[in-house]
C-alpha cells in the first residue's frame, strides 16, 4: 500500500488536520494516511502539551470510523530527540511491504532545507504538499529560521503540490485558548475530541 505519513503534535486534533487528510486519502494515489503523533521532547516540557497517550487516545477517537485514516505512535518507541529521517528508515524496515510519503503544509516545505538529511528525505521520498494560511506569528518564525524561495523546491520531482486541497484557518493553538476563555468549540472538533477533552477537563 501507498502511505502518507502526517506528523503532528495533535494537541488537539481538529476538524483542520481531518480535511487535510481525508482529501489526501480521497482525492490522492495514497491507499492510506497515519496521522503520526509526536512524542513530547524531554527537553522542552510545554505546560499546554497533553501527554503522549492522551493525544493518541484523541487521534484515535477522531478518525475511529474512517478505514483510510490511522493513528501512529511509532515515534514514542524511539530514541529522542528523533528525526523524520530515521522514522522514515525505521517504518521501512518494520513494513517492507508499503510506500511510505510525506504530508506537509507548504509552510514546512519552504523551511526543508533546514531539516536533517532533507537531501537523502527529497532523493528518497514523494512530499504530498497542500497550501497553508500562516498566521502573523507563523511568518515571523518562517523568516527567522530563512527560507528558500518556495519555487526552488516545488519544482523537486519528487513534491506533488494539492493546491486544490481545502485549507481552513484554524489552530490547536486557537482551540486551546478558546476553551480556556470558557468558549464554544464544538464546531472545530469532533465530537468523540470534544467530549474526551470535556470529560479530562483538559485546556481549562
Amino acid at each position: 500500500m501507498k502511505i502518507g505519513l502526517y506528523f503532528g503534535t495533535f494537541n488537539p486534533i481538529h476538524v483542520g488536520h481531518l480535511v487535510i487528510a481525508n482529501y489526501m486519502a480521497e482525492y490522492t494515489d495514497l491507499d492510506q494516511v497515519w496521522l503520526v503523533v509526536t512524542p513530547q521532547n524531554p527537553l522542552k516540557k510545554k505546560s499546554s502539551l497533553l501527554a503522549d497517550y492522551h493525544r493518541l487516545a484523541l487521534v484515535q477517537a477522531a478518525i475511529q470510523d474512517n478505514d483510510k485514516l490511522r493513528a501512529s505512535d511509532v515515534e514514542f518507541k524511539l530514541a529522542q530527540p528523533n528525526y523524520t529521517s530515521t522514522t522514515l528508515a525505521h517504518l521501512k524496515e518494520k513494513y517492507p511491504q508499503h510506500t511510505f510519503s510525506m504530508i506537509m503544509g507548504e509552510d514546512n516545505l519552504r523551511t526543508l532545507h533546514k531539516w536533517y538529511n532533507h537531501e537523502h528525505l527529497m532523493e528518497n521520498y514523494t512530499f504530498y504538499v497542500y497550501p497553508r494560511v500562516l498566521t502573523i506569528q507563523e511568518e515571523e518564525e518562517v523568516v527567522e529560521m530563512g527560507s528558500l524561495s518556495e519555487n526552488e523546491f516545488m519544482k523537486h520531482p519528487s513534491i506533488i503540490m494539492c493546491e486544490d486541497a481545502p485549507v481552513m484557518k484554524v489552530s490547536a493553538s486557537f482551540i486551546r485558548q478558546a476553551i480556556k476563555d470558557g468558549k464554544d468549540v464544538r464546531y472545530l472538533l469532533t465530537e468523540p475530541v470534544h467530549k474526551y477533552l470535556d470529560e479530562m477537563n483538559f485546556y481549562k
